[in-house]
């Protein structure tokens, strides 16, 4: 792991700045982990796995508050400019959109409480599919991105920028599939409505991953390129 700028005179500087991509990283690690839960408790049907989940918010937010902390230390005594700013921007940033992450993974791991927990029927295991599939790709696209920012690898972040519709695509042909099943059987109405809050919290994952993929990209190049508009 290794910020890509010039050394400072101060080297303790340096360490403050190397300090605040390390943060981002551990953060990275704990709200993929609570993804990678959450899908796994409601693939696998594992009640006590998803109140784990619910239970870890906290220490995701924790991260959050102390990444904030140090942030603003930084720029109180050190008054960043340039790439060095940049990367604080950066930094602050994506502790946002990692926080945003766990909250949803903590949101699935209700839904699926609220799915699987109830003392009625389960719900059709082919309602649940969609919900393996669309954790998977979130899951596959927040790896990357904590790739992208673990070596600022700027090609990385370019094709994952450019697989952003693969998760809407996959979204909307499960909605189709799920108003299929509503429509030859009401009685799944209920099932449905949760599962598709659940497969939007994993696209927005997958759009918190895309964040990460694009402030990456500003610190590099300096250009910010949210809400691009195509040619």
């Amino acid at each position: 792991m290794s910020v890509p700028r010039e050394g400072h005179i101060v080297r303790r500087y340096d360490g403050e700045l190397s300090h605040l991509h390390y943060l981002v990283l551990e953060m990275g690690a704990l709200a993929l982990t609570q993804v990678k839960d959450a899908r796994d408790a409601l693939c696998d049907r594992d009640l006590t796995l998803a109140q784990r989940v619910i239970a870890r918010e906290k220490d995701v937010d924790a991260c959050e508050l102390r990444a904030d902390s140090e942030i603003v230390q930084l720029i109180a005594l050190r008054t960043p400019v340039g790439s060095d700013l940049r990367l604080v921007f950066a930094v602050s940033k994506s502790i946002t959109d990692l926080e945003r992450v766990g909250d949803e993974a903590a949101r699935i791991a209700n839904l699926g409480l609220q799915l699987l927990g109830s003392e009625g029927a389960d719900p059709n295991p082919v309602l649940l599919h969609d919900i393996a599939s669309m954790g998977a790709l979130a899951v596959g696209q927040l790896e990357n991105a904590l790739r992208v920012v673990d070596r600022w690898d700027r090609n990385l972040a370019e094709d994952l920028l450019e697989a952003h519709e693969e998760l809407d695509f996959e979204f909307q042909a499960a909605f189709r599939r799920l108003v299929t099943f509503i429509m030859q059987d009401p009685r799944n109405i209920g099932f449905a409505v949760n599962i598709v809050l659940i497969i939007k919290a994993f696209e927005r994952i997958g759009e918190h991953a895309q964040n990460l993929a694009e402030y990456v990209l500003y610190q590099i190049a300096g250009r910010d390129i949210r809400h691009r508009v195509e040619p």
